[in-house]
């Protein structure tokens, strides 16, 4: 684990997929990872179960796979993961670790 970082070299470390976490954060086992873009088939949609039925009719309707881009995502400590977006207290931190 490498302490001490500011966001510029979290950023960094997520560019190459490793782990980060603030030491401040009160949440322990809590870190953040940016999400490995890819595709998932058309044919896979219908059995997808992070999606709506709203949304599995459109994507079938329009007929063409879903492509996941870059997003960043943190997983709490009972493993349940949401998407993420940095506030400004994080940006400016300069307790970052990162993990791996």
């Amino acid at each position: 684990m490498i302490e001490n970082q500011n966001f510029g070299q979290a950023i960094e470390a997520l560019k190459q997929y490793k782990k980060v976490a603030r030491q401040g954060w009160n949440g322990k086992g809590m870190f953040v990872f940016k999400q490995v873009p890819a595709n998932v088939g058309i044919q896979y949609v219908p059995n997808m179960q992070s999606l709506p039925q709203s949304v599995k009719d459109e994507f079938v309707k329009r007929g063409k796979d879903i492509h996941y881009t870059n997003q960043m995502c943190i997983v709490k400590e009972d493993n349940t993961i949401d998407s993420w977006v940095a506030s400004s207290s994080d940006t400016l931190a300069n307790d970052w670790c990162i993990l791996d």
